[in-house]
């Protein structure tokens, strides 16, 4: 019920005007937001870096509506693989196709992020297209399956395991060499084509797990999930799975306890840093993927 609720929430035009407003909104949001400029962002960044954690960097925003827009919401990316080669830090950056114009000019969309994947090969970093809706599942996939095949290992996406489709899309993406990061889902999709059950997802998740630490291609395993982590520590000990073949991915400022005992166990651990002004809808995805978060933000607001 909570979870509706905060994915309802983050499409309100009338509650997101108020909150990126509002002291208390941006205040609450500074757990999981970096900052709002990106000069922040990359102080967390190297704020991470200096404690064994990678990062992944992204500015937030989405659905733009214009080419202007999208060329502006691109030009923040570039400053960001700028950064990240002339710093030499130990990140990449994540990426949504909306954000570049994928609503009203697919075209538009692929030429920037092709800009910005030939700009990450030169930085020797790498570019992740994040996934969004399910409408766009198809055409995401695609897409980074072109650019790969123009700048091998240097573009990735995100797979839901809440989808139905997402074992043959691992496969698909598997067989081509893509690295993949598998997260749950934290959008509202219809049951016809997603596990309605956190039980289900949870279970397709594992699975999932599974089948990407022992395929020759490098992972990225998304979650705060004890239970699943610790599924997975069993499974690389008992299958002789190499720590070097996936990392596990964390949002920032949740859970960063477990982060650095991952990293003092000599697992790989990469933050996801987003920042910027357009910081609503991504708050409330994070609440309605862990409604706890909401009990950790009001203890933590009214705490004197």
């Amino acid at each position: 019920m909570l979870r509706s609720f905060f994915i309802a929430l983050s499409t309100n035009k009338s509650m997101r005007a108020f909150s990126e407003r509002s002291t208390i909104g941006r205040t609450m949001s500074s757990r999981f937001v970096a900052g709002m400029s990106v000069e922040e962002a990359l102080s967390a960044c190297e704020q991470l870096n200096r404690e064994g954690i990678a990062a992944s960097l992204d500015s937030l925003g989405e659905s733009v509506a214009t080419e202007a827009e999208a060329q502006k919401s691109a030009a923040i990316y570039f400053q960001l693989l700028d950064a990240i080669e002339s710093r030499k830090l130990n990140a990449n950056v994540s990426v949504k196709l909306t954000q570049m114009g994928m609503d009203f000019d697919p075209a538009l969309a692929e030429r920037i992020v092709a800009g910005m994947v030939e700009r990450a090969d030169r930085a020797n970093s790498f570019v992740r297209i994040d996934m969004e809706g399910s409408g766009f599942t198809e055409a995401t996939v695609a897409m980074t399956e072109r650019l790969n095949a123009r700048w091998p290992g240097r573009v990735g996406t995100v797979l839901q395991a809440y989808l139905f489709r997402t074992e043959s899309d691992a496969e698909r993406l598997i067989a081509k060499g893509i690295r993949i990061r598998l997260c749950k889902g934290a959008y509202k999709e219809p049951p016809e084509i997603a596990f309605p059950e956190k039980s289900d997802v949870d279970k397709n998740y594992v699975k999932l797990m599974e089948r990407m630490v022992t395929s020759p291609v490098f992972c990225g395993i998304a979650t705060h999930d004890e239970a699943i982590i610790n599924a997975l520590r069993r499974f690389v000990s008992a299958h002789n799975v190499p720590k070097s073949a996936f990392e596990f991915q964390m949002l920032y400022g949740i859970r960063r306890d477990l982060q650095r005992k991952l990293v003092a166990e000599g697992f790989g651990v990469r933050v996801y840093i987003p920042f910027g002004t357009e910081w609503y809808p991504y708050f409330m995805r994070r609440l309605a993927e862990r409604p706890a978060n909401v009990l950790f933000l009001a203890k933590n607001f009214f705490k004197s």
